[in-house]
């Protein structure tokens, strides 16, 4: 071993430099607005910028947009409708969610409403989703990089200028009036330094495998399964028997939706961990590396399973796996305000909301998920918690919003990561035609275009 390593931490995130140092890399492009990620947040983000009549340029890592929601394929667009011991679905979030929905309805690309206990959800096609993401950004003139990460921000002082981004074309430079980052694990925010938290004191949630399964008999997996995607008491109990004998399957309350295309279920059903039962880090590339391997290991697991105790799946096989495990927390910002365990209990109103969420805690930490409930109500989420109390000319949007550790396990969810960029992009676009910081912006003015565009607030 190479004795300069030892007691050396294996990782550094803060990487920032100023325009004169920037100066020595090619500038790509000057804009009103950069978006760091593609996920839910970052395409509503984009959008709404560019349809504001700013420049706006999207980078993306991957070759395609969808973050968790496609490369984790999680697959289901969660956080729309009340929860209720009422039978029918009622939607209470619509804005640039419902937008995106209707529009994949229109493509055939997602289902009708599915019981999910207490509430409902849809389920999308990964595909699909994808090409709505890239038909909504080009249309709206947005210039997308994929293939793209963001190694350095470039600043003056706490004000961002821009960042610096490699391919493999090399490096270069974007220059920005405002920055979105939407890039989930709040990567620009911590590169520049600006203070962030990491879970509940270090402990985050568990990630998880999504896969869809093929060759299923849709019709008797239903009959025998139920209409909720929640797994019946029978299925938990067969699960716990067969993890006794010669399974491995440590999560036993599991989730199964029906999908767009026939004979195909969508599986929520592994929990990872280290090999000791301690939580993964998934920040850190070898606790990630960990999490993918073993997530696709008990993906078999599951489906062997499935194929053995539940009707309709005695022929059913592993179409595919996420491109990568499905992450649900990681860095959240240290924001002017946060949303606090307590605001999502009591469902808190607030006149500086800028998007609603009626989801549950859906907390996957430790040997079972935990689900509470807000029936027939829902909380407002505050802009304050999209901007970091540090930093000048940047705001969030998505899973890295500043929340306590269980009002972020309901905060997460795709319709209102979808609302959070919603709100970025209209903030982004207020902030650069008034000739205002962020943070002095009226969360009122941002509402009033929102519900301008469709939102409910």
């Amino acid at each position: 071993m190479d004795p300069t390593c030892v007691n050396i931490p294996a990782w550094e995130i803060r990487h920032r430099i100023s325009l004169d140092e920037a100066s020595s890399l090619p500038c790509l492009a000057e804009v009103d607005v950069l978006v760091v990620g593609g996920g839910a947040s970052g395409v509503a983000a984009a959008t709404v910028a560019a349809e504001s009549n700013c420049s706006t340029i999207l980078v993306e890592r991957y070759g395609f947009c969808g973050g968790a929601a496609v490369a984790g394929l999680s697959g289901t667009i969660c956080g729309l409708f009340l929860a209720s011991d009422q039978s029918k679905p009622k939607q209470v979030v619509f804005g640039f969610s419902e937008r995106f929905r209707s529009e994949l309805a229109r493509r055939g690309g997602v289902t009708p409403p599915q019981k999910y206990g207490k509430t409902y959800v849809v389920t999308h096609d990964p595909l699909k989703w994808r090409e709505t993401a890239d038909s909504l950004l080009t249309v709206s003139g947005v210039r997308v990089l994929f293939h793209t990460v963001v190694v350095a921000v470039i600043m003056d002082g706490n004000r961002h200028l821009g960042v610096v981004i490699e391919s493999n074309a090399g490096r270069s430079v974007i220059l920005a009036k405002r920055t979105v980052d939407a890039s989930g694990d709040a990567a620009v925010v911590a590169r520049a330094g600006h203070p962030w938290r990491f879970g509940d004191q270090g402990r985050i949630q568990n990630p998880t495998m999504f896969f869809r399964l093929g060759g299923v008999d849709v019709d008797r997996f239903v009959a025998h399964w139920g209409e909720d995607t929640i797994s019946p008491p029978e299925i938990v109990e067969a699960l716990t028997a067969a993890d006794r004998r010669n399974y491995d399957l440590p999560r036993k309350k599991i989730w199964i939706f029906p999908t767009t295309q026939p004979g195909e279920l969508l599986v929520n059903a592994t929990r990872l961990s280290a090999r000791d039962g301690s939580m993964l880090n998934v920040i850190n590339p070898e606790d990630w590396t960990v999490a993918e391997i073993d997530g696709r290991r008990q993906v078999r697991e599951y489906a062997r399973f499935l194929a053995a105790h539940v009707e309709g799946c005695e022929r059913s096989f592993v179409i595919d796996t996420g491109v990568e495990c499905g992450v649900r927390q990681t860095r959240s910002i240290e924001g002017l305000q946060t949303l606090t365990n307590e605001d999502v209990v009591a469902g808190t109103k607030r006149p500086d909301s800028i998007c609603r969420s009626p989801w549950p805690i859906e907390l996957h930490a430790g040997d079972k998920p935990k689900l509470h409930w807000l029936l027939d109500d829902y909380y407002d989420v505050p802009f304050g918690a999209l901007i970091p109390a540090v930093g000048e000319n940047i705001v969030v949007a998505g899973r890295c919003l500043s929340a306590e550790h269980e009002a972020l396990a309901s905060a997460r969810v795709t319709a209102q990561c979808f609302e959070y960029g919603h709100a970025a992009g209209v903030a982004a676009a207020l902030s650069i035609s008034d000739d205002t910081p962020l943070h002095l912006l009226e969360p009122a003015a941002i509402a009033e275009r929102m519900k301008k565009a469709g939102s409910a607030l």
